[in-house]
Formats: C-alpha cells, sequence, structure tokens
C-alpha cells in the first residue's frame, strides 16, 4: 500500500465524513516564515493545523521530540481525530514527519499527500482561509510501537553494523556547512551514509517516482529495502527517507528522534568529517 495519495485522489474524498486532513508546515529556525500564519491564509477545505512543535515532549529540550502515547492520543483527539478517521497530511517536506508519528503511535490509516498544498493549488481547487471550524473531540488509542523510534544508545551501537542514513543536505553532512541551530558540531556520525532529501521529495512536498527514489538510494550507496536508522537535523526529514522505504516495502524503519540536534550537541558524541 503506498503512503502517498494524489491530490485527485483526495479532491474526491474530502467530504467523506471520516477524512482527517491535517496540515504540518513546519519551517526550519531562522526561516522567515510563519507556518500558522500561512495556515491562516489559505489551507486546503477541512483541514486543521497539526504543529509538530505543540504536539511534542514540551519536557525535552530537543526540538518537537515525540510526545508520550497519552498526550499525542489527548491532542489528535482534540482535532476531532479518531481510530477511525484517515488521516492525510500535508505541508512540504514535513510532512512524513507527522505520518511517522501517528505511525509510531500504531495508526496505520494515514498518508501524506504527494505534492501537498502547492500541487493542490496549482490545480485551482477549493482554498479555505481563517481559523477552521474546531472538529468535535473524537477518542482516540495509541499502540504505541518502539521498533520505529531509535535513541542515542541504539544509533552509537549500530555504527558499522546496520546502516545509517542520513537527510540532511550533504554539506552539512560533511562537516562543510554550518547546523542551522547554534552550538551543534559539524560533520556526521561514523559510518553514516548521505542519502539527502532533497533528492526524494522537494520542498513543497512531491516526491519523485518511486524509480528515480531507488536509484537515489543507491547512488550513494544505500537500499531502500534493508533495515536501517534514518536521522536529519531533527527528526523531520529523516521521515521521508523512511516514507520512501515503506514505498519499497520496508515499512519497519526506525527514526532518530533527536537526530544531529540531540547527537550534535553531546560532548562525548563520536564525529566524523569527509
Amino acid at each position: 500500500m503506498d503512503p502517498l495519495v494524489s491530490t485527485a485522489w483526495l479532491a474526491e474524498r474530502l467530504e467523506a465524513p471520516l477524512i482527517r486532513v491535517v496540515d504540518a508546515t513546519y519551517f526550519l529556525p531562522g526561516v522567515p516564515r510563519d507556518a500558522h500564519a500561512e495556515f491562516l491564509a489559505g489551507h486546503i477545505p477541512g483541514a486543521q493545523r497539526f504543529d509538530i512543535d505543540k504536539i511534542s515532549d514540551r519536557s525535552n529540550p530537543l526540538p518537537h521530540m515525540l510526545p508520550s502515547p497519552e498526550d499525542f492520543a489527548r491532542k489528535v483527539g482534540e482535532l476531532g481525530i479518531g481510530n477511525d478517521g484517515l488521516v492525510v497530511v500535508y505541508g512540504g517536506n514535513s510532512a512524513a514527519r507527522v505520518w511517522w508519528m501517528f505511525r509510531a503511535m500504531g495508526h496505520d490509516n494515514v498518508f501524506v499527500l504527494d505534492g501537498g498544498l502547492a500541487k493542490w493549488k496549482a490545480e485551482n481547487r477549493a482554498i479555505e482561509t481563517g481559523p477552521p471550524p474546531p472538529r468535535a473531540p473524537a477518542k482516540f488509542r495509541t499502540n504505541f510501537r518502539p521498533e520505529l523510534v531509535a535513541n542515542y544508545e541504539q544509533v552509537l551501537a549500530a555504527l558499522g553494523k546496520t546502516p545509517v542514513l542520513d537527510a540532511r543536505p550533504a554539506a552539512r553532512f560533511h562537516g562543510e556547512a554550518p547546523e542551522p541551530r547554534e552550538g551543534l558540531k559539524s560533520g556526521h556520525m561514523p559510518g553514516a551514509t548521505s542519502v539527502p532529501s532533497s533528492e526524494i521529495v522537494d520542498a513543497e512536498g512531491a516526491f519523485a517516482k518511486r524509480s528515480d527514489t531507488v536509484a537515489a538510494f543507491k547512488a550513494h550507496g544505500a537500499d531502500p529495502k534493508t533495515a536501517a536508522f534514518t536521522t536529519c537535523g531533527s527528526g523531520v526529514t529523516a521521515c521521508n527517507l523512511a516514507l520512501a522505504m515503506a514505498r519499497e516495502g520496508n515499512w519497519k524503519t526506525a527514526v532518530y528522534d533527536g537526530s544531529w540536534s540531540e547527537w550534535g550537541a553531546l560532548p562525548d558524541s563520536p564525529v566524523a568529517r569527509s
């Protein structure tokens, strides 16, 4: 089952009673854009705003870490999403993060809108503005899958044994460009493989064809069908790699939630440059 759906597919089902559309747009620190303001300026009809910074573990100093199952259940229930809902996520190259969050919480009926809002607008489809009408709260029960979430110790132990695929831009991977968050080391985990997310999905959320995606993985010496950990700057674009791997039948990719925001800040974490 393809984790992507097309704009035409969604348009045909937008009024279906159990369709739940969420806007997961997110911008890196330093990018002068306001995701919430842009949502109010125009979104897919019926969409609710899913802010990955708010639906997160707010007690953790790392950015938008996965919340507890109980907190996730409460917050998505407040968005009117229950276990019977079919969730469609859009939001540029951050949509896959929310797709992964739902899957980590045991909800498989979740898909990413290929091409996102940009494609929807380009096709002159309906747009809503302003705050969306609140949905009636729903009951959401989680079934947490720890095997989809990796931590520092697991990734450290995997180096040299299990592939670790890094979705950051190549210049950051090689330590040639600074990290967007202050105070982090430059470089990558020893033995990790660079597979830039930008070669798989563009900034608007349009994914490459499966054949091109497989070719991009292989060009970097990676195989999307092989078990691996994925990582990036803060656990967002790493989920694009996980989604691309799911398209090839590999649904058990573990995403390193802390990613470089954690690794690059720890004084004893090993770092390579090349």
